[in-house]
Protein backbone atom coordinates (compact mmCIF):
# COMPACT_ATOMS: atom_id res chain seq x y z
CA UNK A 1 0.00 0.00 0.00
CA UNK A 2 1.54 3.37 -0.99
CA UNK A 3 2.20 6.00 1.64
CA UNK A 4 -0.56 8.53 1.98
CA UNK A 5 0.29 12.17 1.37
CA UNK A 6 -0.76 14.82 3.85
CA UNK A 7 -0.59 18.60 3.69
CA UNK A 8 0.28 20.21 7.02
CA UNK A 9 0.15 23.97 7.54
CA UNK A 10 3.55 25.57 8.31
CA UNK A 11 2.35 26.82 11.71
CA UNK A 12 1.55 23.24 12.75
CA UNK A 13 4.90 21.98 11.46
CA UNK A 14 6.62 24.65 13.56
CA UNK A 15 4.56 23.67 16.59
CA UNK A 16 5.51 20.02 16.11
CA UNK A 17 9.16 20.97 15.68
CA UNK A 18 9.10 22.81 19.01
CA UNK A 19 7.29 20.05 20.91
CA UNK A 20 9.18 17.61 23.11
CA UNK A 21 7.94 14.17 24.08
CA UNK A 22 6.93 10.79 22.80
CA UNK A 23 4.74 10.60 19.73
CA UNK A 24 2.30 7.72 20.00
CA UNK A 25 1.05 6.38 16.69
CA UNK A 26 -2.75 6.30 16.70
CA UNK A 27 -3.55 5.03 13.20
CA UNK A 28 -2.04 2.06 11.44
CA UNK A 29 -3.00 -0.41 8.77
CA UNK A 30 -2.93 -3.48 11.01
CA UNK A 31 -5.28 -1.94 13.59
CA UNK A 32 -7.64 -0.95 10.78
CA UNK A 33 -7.67 -4.50 9.45
CA UNK A 34 -8.53 -5.86 12.91
CA UNK A 35 -11.28 -3.34 13.63
CA UNK A 36 -14.91 -4.36 13.60
CA UNK A 37 -15.90 -1.48 11.35
CA UNK A 38 -17.67 -2.76 8.27
CA UNK A 39 -15.82 -1.96 5.07
CA UNK A 40 -17.98 -0.61 2.28
CA UNK A 41 -17.31 -0.48 -1.45
CA UNK A 42 -18.91 2.26 -3.49
CA UNK A 43 -18.60 3.60 -6.99
CA UNK A 44 -18.17 7.27 -7.92
CA UNK A 45 -21.88 7.81 -8.54
CA UNK A 46 -22.78 6.49 -5.08
CA UNK A 47 -20.00 8.50 -3.44
CA UNK A 48 -21.19 11.71 -5.09
CA UNK A 49 -24.76 11.00 -3.98
CA UNK A 50 -23.69 10.28 -0.40
CA UNK A 51 -21.54 13.42 -0.11
CA UNK A 52 -24.31 15.57 -1.59
CA UNK A 53 -26.69 14.18 1.02
CA UNK A 54 -24.37 15.47 3.78
CA UNK A 55 -24.51 19.28 3.72
CA UNK A 56 -21.57 19.71 6.09
CA UNK A 57 -19.36 17.34 4.08
CA UNK A 58 -20.25 19.15 0.87
CA UNK A 59 -19.54 22.61 2.33
CA UNK A 60 -16.32 21.59 4.11
CA UNK A 61 -15.00 19.91 0.96
CA UNK A 62 -15.78 23.02 -1.09
CA UNK A 63 -14.21 25.26 1.56
CA UNK A 64 -11.08 23.13 1.60
CA UNK A 65 -10.76 23.29 -2.17
CA UNK A 66 -11.23 27.09 -2.17
CA UNK A 67 -8.64 27.56 0.59
CA UNK A 68 -6.17 25.23 -1.09
CA UNK A 69 -6.54 27.24 -4.31
CA UNK A 70 -5.97 30.54 -2.46
CA UNK A 71 -2.84 29.16 -0.82
CA UNK A 72 -1.58 27.84 -4.16
CA UNK A 73 -2.05 31.27 -5.73
CA UNK A 74 -0.16 32.91 -2.84
CA UNK A 75 2.68 30.42 -3.26
CA UNK A 76 2.81 31.06 -7.01
CA UNK A 77 3.02 34.81 -6.37
CA UNK A 78 5.84 34.36 -3.87
CA UNK A 79 7.75 32.09 -6.25
CA UNK A 80 7.31 34.56 -9.13
CA UNK A 81 8.85 37.33 -6.99
CA UNK A 82 11.89 35.17 -6.28
CA UNK A 83 12.53 34.15 -9.86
Amino acid sequence: MPDELLTIAPKFLKELENTEGVLVRKLNEEAARQSEIEQISIDEKTFRWMINEDAMATEKLAEGIRNFTKDLEKLEEQMAKRL
